[in-house]
C-alpha cells in the first residue's frame, strides 16, 4: 500500500507540474512576441519561458510509468517481470536527455540529441498507440478500458507535443535575428505566426490533461 500511495503522489505531482509548467510557458509566451516591449525584456520572457516549459518536459516521461506501475500493482495491466523495470530504463534515458538538452543549450551536439528526442518521442506514441488499441480488442493484456483510453490519450499528447516543436522550428531562427539584429516586422511576425500555430496544440494538452484526469478518478470512463 505504502508503494502504491508513494506512485500515486509522485503521478499527482507530476501532472501537477504539467499543468502548471504549461500554463507559465504559455503565458510567458505572449510577452516574448509582444512587439511593443523591448529586446531585453522579450529575452528574459523567454528564459521564463524556457525555464517553464521544464516542468511539462519532466511530467511527461514520468507521468508513464508511474501510472503504469500504478496499473500493474492494481492488476489492471499485466507486464513480463522485466516490463516494469525496461519501463522505468527507457524513462529515465528520456528524462536524462530532457536535462540534458535544457542544460546544454546551444552547443554543438545538442542537434543529434534533440533529432534522437524526436524519434524517441515518435516511437513511443506509435507504440502506446498499437498496444492500447490492442488492449482495447482485447489482444493485450489490458484488464481495463479506461487505462487504454488514458494511455491513448497520452500518446496523443505527446503527439501535440511533437507538432508544437515542428511549428516552432521559424521560431528560433528568427528569435536570434531579433537578438542581433534588433526588431523588425519580418521578424516580429514570424515568431507571431510560429507562437500562435502552437497555441491550438497548447490547447488541445489541456484538454488531454483534463480527460485523463478525469478518467483516473471515474468521472468518466
Amino acid at each position: 500500500m505504502t508503494e502504491f500511495l508513494l506512485l500515486q503522489f509522485a503521478h499527482i505531482v507530476a501532472f501537477v507540474y504539467w499543468l502548471g509548467g504549461d500554463l507559465g510557458t504559455f503565458v510567458a509566451s505572449r510577452y516574448v512576441v509582444n512587439r511593443d516591449i523591448g529586446v531585453e525584456a522579450r529575452a528574459i520572457a523567454l528564459k521564463i519561458m524556457l525555464a517553464c516549459d521544464q516542468g511539462p518536459k519532466m511530467s511527461m516521461p514520468l507521468i508513464l510509468p508511474l501510472g503504469l506501475h500504478m496499473a500493474v500493482l492494481m492488476g489492471l495491466l499485466e507486464l513480463p517481470a522485466w516490463g516494469l523495470p525496461l519501463i522505468w530504463l527507457l524513462a529515465a534515458v528520456w528524462l536524462s536527455n530532457v536535462l540534458v538538452l535544457y542544460f546544454n543549450e546551444g552547443k554543438a551536439f545538442t542537434a543529434r540529441l534533440s533529432q534522437f528526442d524526436l524519434i524517441f518521442r515518435i516511437v513511443v506514441v506509435t507504440a502506446l498507440l498499437l498496444f492500447a488499441v490492442l488492449g482495447l480488442t482485447g489482444d493485450a493484456p489490458i484488464h481495463a478500458d479506461w487505462v487504454a483510453w488514458k494511455i491513448i490519450v497520452f500518446a496523443a499528447l505527446v503527439g501535440c507535443g511533437i507538432a508544437i516543436r515542428i511549428n516552432l522550428k521559424p521560431f528560433v531562427p528568427a528569435f536570434l535575428q531579433l537578438m542581433t539584429e534588433g526588431p523588425s516586422d519580418k521578424v516580429n511576425d514570424t515568431m507571431a505566426d510560429s507562437v500562435a500555430r502552437c497555441r491550438p496544440w497548447v490547447w488541445a494538452i489541456w484538454l488531454g490533461l483534463f480527460v485523463n484526469a478525469a478518467l483516473g478518478i471515474h468521472l468518466i470512463g
